[in-house]
């Protein structure tokens, strides 16, 4: 018998299905990778500051960490997939786990290194300068859970084969817990719309990887639906649970003016929680998040 979650599945997959175009994809390649891990590393120094680290992406963050913590066995081992600069490999290293952080830009993984060190974590913290679609490399290894925080997933190419490394890599009934970028912000679509920007408007809504802008350079991303990415994890993951991130609060790139906002801003983050559980609504936000438990 299929139970809700198949159903909401279906309805998902028919309404990407009507938005897809017939034609393929371009290919996702290693001259996209080269150009996002440049475009990272140019940033990795500053990247916790006011543009990088601020109290939008922190309400986000700190929905995944509380995610990790229901899902996640106390104690147990962790793969951070795209750590960063390692705030959230501390933070679940301080919390008693043991983290195996991974970043394909060398210096997000200089910079996680310096924080776990500075951090004293240096006995629960493992660094792997690998990029995403390189985790096969640590095959033979297994986790209690995998995370990835803020995207990583949306910038690596084949995610299906993601998809498959995971879960060989996670014990069995072991968890996925991501945040991703999602297609539908309206925040975003009004605030490029509103400044001429079209094109830019409804850039989420390509079927293949498209260039964005970072410090000069190119991060080339995909972005997904829930239901796209769900379909491309069916295959070994039951989906457990996913919730919008950012609904009615605007994107991290407009901090300034959530800032402006004042006691409104904080109350948009509160309805936020709310709202991004809700069906239907879960499904838009700058990011979503979703929990998906290995079959078998």
């Amino acid at each position: 018998m299929r139970g809700p979650v198949h159903l909401i599945l279906d309805k998902m997959r028919e309404a990407d299905a009507m938005r897809r175009p017939a034609h393929r994809r371009p290919e996702f390649g290693l001259q996209h990778l080269l150009d996002t891990k440049r475009a990272f590393d140019s940033v990795a120094a500053d990247y916790d500051g006011p543009t990088g680290n601020n109290a939008l992406i922190q309400a986000m963050r700190g929905r995944l960490w509380r995610a990790v913590a229901r899902h996640a066995p106390p104690g147990g081992r962790l793969l951070d997939l795209g750590c960063g600069t390692g705030l959230d490999a501390v933070h679940f290293a301080e919390q008693g786990h043991d983290i195996v952080a991974t970043d394909w830009s060398p210096q997000m993984v200089l910079q996680t290194g310096q924080r776990v060190g500075a951090r004293g974590q240096r006995a629960r913290v493992t660094l792997r300068r690998l990029g995403i679609h390189e985790i096969d490399q640590l095959a033979g290894e297994q986790f209690d859970a995998i995370y990835s925080d803020l995207g990583p997933l949306n910038c690596t190419p084949k995610i299906e084969l993601v998809a498959r490394s995971c879960a060989r890599l996670l014990a069995p009934g072991g968890s996925l817990i991501v945040s991703v970028i999602g297609r539908t912000c309206p925040w975003e679509w009004l605030y490029y719309a509103a400044h001429g920007h079209l094109r830019r408007a409804s850039l989420r809504g390509a079927t293949h990887a498209v260039p964005v802008g970072l410090n000069g350079n190119t991060v080339w991303t995909q972005y997904y639906s829930p239901g796209e990415f769900a379909d491309a994890f069916a295959p070994y993951f039951t989906l457990k649970h996913y919730e919008g991130l950012l609904l009615v609060a605007p994107p991290p790139y407009l901090i300034d003016f959530h800032t402006r906002l004042g006691r409104v801003g904080h109350a948009l983050l509160r309805l936020d929680e709310r709202l991004g559980r809700w069906p239907v609504a879960r499904n838009i936000g700058d990011h979503f998040l979703m929990v998906l438990t290995k079959r078998g």
